[in-house]
């Protein structure tokens, strides 16, 4: 999947890796004055950085550590990741490096980001004064690497989810009509002329290790939109997703502005009355629609999406039972997880509401009927608007009160006895697994591959079928003489290890907003697969890379049936024999 096809870049941007290089250059002893909360490569490259440039002149560490002194005391309640934010948004309106100039207009900026437009001069200077830019490079690629793992396939992941989902393209271009006037004939008259200029729409995925773990900062910058985030994070339940959302959905909101213009009396009405309520929600109708429509797709695909696997599961179990009983047993509870689900979706809704989303239940109710349609909202976008009928939304808080009840016990008690999470169906492939690791030891891995592949159909989202594949591919590779056809199986076996961490990633990540539609991953599996993962990046001599993987093993624990010890003997092997 190209994902500039859809508008999505993922690269680092070097105006930011600039400013924050710069910001951590305040030191104000002790302790340093700037210290956010770092994922793991984040704190590495953070001590890289302290080293790369401990000789960085005094005069100038002294005067940034003044202004962001200062900057702090006068916001004394943020934290260190909020203090940050406007340095980041200033960041982009700065020209590329190496000149990082000044933006020409700055009259249109908000107040924090103008607060902060004046430590754009210590940056430049930490530019000219330090060898940063002789480093940037070497920068770049680190980002590059330490994004390939997470980053970028959860990003295909996302953008191949919510378009599926939404049955559409998104807009990657924008066409702007300009008006000019020039002159005609002896008398002066005046020829009124009409160009057209088209403008690239790009949503850029930007990776920062300096930025504070479990952050996404979100910037809309006339055509572009910007996510930055660590580069480890993974965008399947991630605010990134409403991020791109917003991509798509502006767009269609701005072919729609006549339609949206009919009924905008009715939705002032309702931001008037939430208002009273919550001084924050704007009062601008056409940012309202465009919100409530990208809380209403999140919501409802996410709930889809669960919905569906569950039901593709509680089928598979159903067809391994012999008694009525037992049939309807797991009807029954898919039946209470999808009320659980639905719940869970009208508290989303709601908070949504409460913070000016007036039309995120109606949204999400147009939307629900186009899932299984196959209707592009684009084409069903204008309908939509003018179906509205503002005065019937008035009342949805009270209308779903009860289920956001539910759905706010439910969440707490979630929070209190995590180790508690529903499963709905017991996966019904143990037995079959046992049956085809007979088959392995005998060494048929032909068979062995047909019959988990036929498993993996029926079962597309357990992970244990996944780690057999990427296993059968890997004993295969061991007996092929011809490279290219050897490659090709590890290239397999490569995926399929890869699935099983994508599928415990999500869960990782669903486990604080949802209910789990499988069973939660044994933290052995995962070892397994890393360590797997790592061997083939150990034979094609990708050593950096293996020991990273190696690392990500360790640090699960030495998990029983795991690969705690094979990990750090491997690590310490490769440490020791770096060529």
């Amino acid at each position: 999947m190209d994902l500039s096809n859809y508008g999505v870049r993922i690269e680092p941007d070097k105006r930011l890796m600039v400013v924050l290089a710069t910001l951590e250059m305040a030191n104000g002893g002790p302790e340093k004055v700037i210290n956010t909360t770092l994922s793991e490569p984040g704190s590495k490259f953070r001590r890289t950085l302290q080293t790369d440039f401990a000789n960085l002149p005094a005069d100038l560490r002294q005067k940034i550590t003044t202004f962001v002194t200062q900057y702090k005391k006068r916001h004394p309640k943020g934290s260190d990741a909020e203090v940050i934010q406007p340095f980041i948004s200033m960041a982009y309106t700065l020209t590329p490096a190496p000149e990082l100039a000044d933006p020409v207009v700055t009259n249109d900026l908000p107040g924090n980001l103008l607060d902060v437009l004046d430590f754009a001069p210590l940056v430049r200077e930490f530019y000219r004064r330090s060898d940063i830019g002789a480093r940037l490079e070497g920068y770049v690629k680190l980002y590059q690497q330490e994004s390939d793992a997470t980053l970028r396939p959860s990003a295909r992941e996302m953008v191949a989810d919510l378009l599926d989902y939404l049955h559409t393209r998104p807009q990657t271009t924008y066409l702007e009509k300009v008006k000019t006037r020039t002159q005609k004939g002896k008398h002066g008259a005046e020829l009124q002329k009409t160009e057209t200029i088209e403008h690239d729409r790009r949503f850029f995925i930007v990776p920062e290790l300096m930025a504070p773990a479990g952050n996404i900062l979100f910037l809309n910058i006339h055509d572009d939109y910007y996510v930055i985030l660590p580069p480890d994070t993974n965008l399947g339940f991630s605010e990134a997703r409403r991020a791109y959302l917003q991509f798509i959905i502006d767009a269609l909101t701005l072919a729609n502005a006549k339609d949206i213009s009919t009924v905008k009396d009715g939705i002032k009405q309702l931001l008037d009355e939430r208002r009273k309520f919550n001084p924050d929600v704007t009062p601008d109708v056409f940012l309202a629609v465009t919100r409530s429509l990208v809380a209403a797709a999140d919501a409802r695909q996410i709930e889809f999406a669960k919905s569906t696997i569950a039901a593709q599961q509680a089928r598979s179990r159903i067809d391994s039972f012999k008694t009525q009983q037992e049939k309807e047993a797991v009807t029954a509870e898919l039946k209470r997880y999808r009320a659980a689900l639905a719940d869970e979706t009208a508290l989303r809704l709601s908070e949504d509401y409460e913070k000016g989303s007036v039309l995120a239940f109606y949204f999400a109710e147009q939307i629900k009927g186009t899932e299984t349609s196959g209707f592009d909202i684009a084409s069903s976008m204008r309908e939509m608007i003018l179906s509205l009928d503002a005065s019937k939304e008035a009342n949805r808080l009270e209308q779903f009160a009860d289920a956001r009840k539910r759905a706010v016990a439910a969440r707490e008690e979630r929070k209190n006895k995590p180790e508690q999470t529903s499963i709905i169906v017991d996966n019904p492939v143990t037995n079959r697994l046992l049956e085809i690791q007979k088959i392995i030891d005998a060494k048929n891995y032909a068979q062995a591959d047909t019959e988990l592949k036929a498993l993996q159909k029926a079962n597309p989202a357990e992970p244990r079928i996944y780690y057999s594949l990427g296993r059968v591919a890997s004993l295969s590779a061991e007996g092929i003489d011809d490279t290219k056809q050897q490659n090709l199986k590890l290239l397999e076996a490569k995926a399929a290890y890869e699935n099983v961490l994508r599928i415990a990633d999500k869960q990782r990540v669903d486990a604080a907003s949802g209910i789990f539609v499988s069973d939660p991953i044994d933290k052995a599996l995962i070892s397994l697969s890393y360590v797997a993962l790592a061997k083939i990046y150990e034979f094609y001599d990708q050593k950096d890379y293996a020991v990273k993987i190696y690392d990500a093993a360790i640090q699960l624990g030495r998990v029983p049936k795991g690969a705690f010890d094979e990990a750090m003997a491997a690590k310490q092997r490769l440490l020791q024999n770096p060529q």
